[in-house]
């Protein structure tokens, strides 16, 4: 089992950026696939990006070219790199890993 716990959320102007970072309560070195999730309100639950092990990523259309996944299998990190952001972006990012782990998610307004 592991607890994912996310940070650096909050509120930016459209064209700004955040960070996302997801710790791990133990070493992700094992775990395969890890990745971020985000829900809007009344919407239901899609995939942002997901990184393998070996460092494979994969994005949704929506964010390629702006956002950008890494992983630290030394410090049990996942991190969410979020550039030119927009209104549309904002919403509940959840860290996965495993394909059935989640935490608790972090709120992210993007204002107009």
């Amino acid at each position: 089992q592991v607890q994912l716990v996310e940070s650096g959320g909050g509120l930016v102007q459209a064209g700004g950026s955040l960070r996302l970072s997801c710790a791990a309560s133990r070493s992700i070195s094992s775990i395969n696939v890890m990745g971020w999730f985000r829900q809007a309100p009344g919407k239901q639950r899609e995939l942002v990006a997901i990184i393998t092990r070996s460092g494979i990523t994969n994005s949704a259309d929506s964010v390629k070219g702006r956002f950008t996944i890494s992983r630290d299998n030394v410090k049990n990190m996942v991190y969410l790199q979020m550039n030119s952001l927009k209104p549309e972006d904002t919403a509940v990012y959840y860290c996965y890993a495993d394909g059935r782990y989640w935490g608790q998610g972090t709120q992210v307004t993007v204002s107009s």
